[in-house]
């Protein structure tokens, strides 16, 4: 009975057409949002906040909205700046998942292959000019494959993501309500979670000084230290357009 109960807890509730559909647009948006702000990507500003603008009401939505609002009215040198700061040179806010999980040790590359096998075993290639567990990557991924299969690897680092939240918030950084509204598409965090985003947020992931073959470009350094692979330009989506009104 413990074991239905939780597992009931953790498997995504079935949803209409309609729900799947706005769900598939939130973690697009999610992952998009998430990317260098690179000249096509700031030059698709207007299109994406009419996008955001036209979701149907949710927690998810309205944390999205505050944060394309900021997104539309830098300047784009100020993003590329704060995108930076915030994503490359700080540890608990990097996106690459894996690393809260694995730290510097040798199982981090074996989570990476085990999540590019997972893509493949679904159909979907990446191009190789980002590492699997790049967080717009596991997003574009979720949005691909489903609640189902699709988001089992953001369940899976969900910590990971608390943590990423809690530094952001702690920076005032407007990409917290990005993972806000992230985290409320996943199931609600359990006490151990929260034990647990404590301790990495005080101690940092395990350290182990070993490479992380078959991914030698996604090297961490020392802690202190730490410099994430360098971006890679972001894989923008088809044209995103407002989602119907209700049918």
């Amino acid at each position: 009975m413990r074991t239905r109960l939780r597992a009931a807890v953790r498997r995504p509730a079935r949803l209409t057409p309609e729900e799947a559909e706005a769900r598939v647009l939130l973690l697009r948006l999610c992952s998009l949002l998430l990317q260098y702000p690179d000249a096509e990507l700031v030059a698709a500003r207007p299109d994406f906040t009419a996008t955001v603008g036209g979701l149907p009401p949710s927690p998810a939505a309205e944390r999205l909205a505050a944060s394309a609002t900021w997104f539309a009215g830098q300047e784009p040198e100020a993003l590329e700046r704060h995108y930076v700061e915030m994503f490359d040179l700080r540890r608990k806010s990097s996106l690459y998942l894996t690393y809260y999980l694995h730290g510097d040790t040798r199982r981090r590359g074996m989570a990476l292959l085990a999540l590019a096998q997972r893509y493949r075993a679904a159909g979907w290639e990446i191009d190789g000019g980002e590492l699997p567990d790049h967080l717009p990557v596991v997003l574009e991924f979720a949005a691909l494959a489903g609640p189902g299969r699709g988001e089992a690897p953001l369940r899976q680092h969900r910590r990971g993501l608390e943590l990423i939240h809690h530094a952001l918030t702690d920076a005032g950084s407007p990409y917290r309500h990005v993972l806000a509204a992230l985290l409320t598409l996943l199931p609600p965090p359990t006490e151990a979670d929260l034990a647990a985003v404590a301790e990495l947020a005080a101690q940092g992931p395990p350290g182990e000084d070993v490479g992380l073959d078959p991914y030698g470009s996604g090297g961490f350094a020392p802690p202190g230290t730490f410099v994430p692979p360098e971006q890679a330009p972001p894989s923008l989506m088809p044209p995103l357009s407002p989602p119907e009104g209700p049918r």
